[in-house]
């Protein structure tokens, strides 16, 4: 990150974080300048005895940016802006994303002992090609819709990874989650803490069997 001077390497907390933004529809512009004005405040502090290590200390920053552009009605220059923003969304762009997640989810060693599992991945694939196909054949479609559809695959992707999971190893990443949390507890509230939790375990579970995210928000 380019205020913390250091590596660009983030957590999984760190994108979690991210993650959890973006399910709530913050625009960029309000983490952005969240982030600002977090540093800023840090950089005003008279002793400086640990760094930030964690896009959560800017948690609270970013959610009252967030605020402050809602009641500001700056989101009226982003509808003015509505006829650009599928730039980037092509049919063959988003039906070549499709198509390399199915090719993940295909690759994907998921334990024979999770039956499970394996049949929902396998079904997401099937539906992910599916999407692709059509994606391929339209000129313009509704990313809305389409986003949705892929919504309701990652649900059911995480649910299957998790009735496919002991509880010790959900126990642990949850635990895991804890620590990483625990320096930034007070800056959150308990439903943010609950969604950050939840987007922990499911990036743990995704890098475990190596799956890929399956929104348009990663293409």
């Amino acid at each position: 990150m380019r205020r913390r001077g250091g590596g660009l390497l983030l957590s999984t907390l760190d994108w979690a974080l991210i993650e959890t933004w973006k399910d709530a529809s913050i625009p960029l512009a309000a983490v952005l300048r969240g982030i600002d004005a977090a540093f800023d405040k840090y950089d005003q502090r008279p002793s400086k005895t640990k760094k930030i290590n964690s896009l959560a200390y800017c948690s609270q920053e970013v959610l009252a940016s967030a605020e402050e552009m809602k009641e500001a009605a700056v989101g009226a220059a982003a509808i003015a802006e509505r006829p650009r923003a599928n730039q980037g969304f092509e049919s063959e762009t988003i039906s070549a994303f499709l198509e390399r997640n199915a090719s993940e989810l295909d690759a994907a060693k998921i334990p024979e002992t999770a039956k499970v599992a394996q049949v929902v991945v396998s079904n997401v694939a099937k539906t992910l090609r599916e999407l692709a196909a059509q994606a391929a054949g339209k000129s313009g479609g509704r990313l809305e819709e389409l986003e949705r559809r892929l919504t309701v695959l990652e649900e059911k992707l995480f649910a299957a990874l998790l009735t496919s999971t002991s509880d010790e190893e959900i126990v642990s990443v949850r635990a895991e989650a804890d620590r990483d949390l625990a320096p930034y507890r007070r800056k959150m509230s308990g439903p943010q803490i609950d969604q950050l939790q939840k987007q922990y375990v499911q990036k743990r579970l995704l890098e475990k069997y190596k799956l890929p995210r399956l929104s348009l928000f990663y293409m």
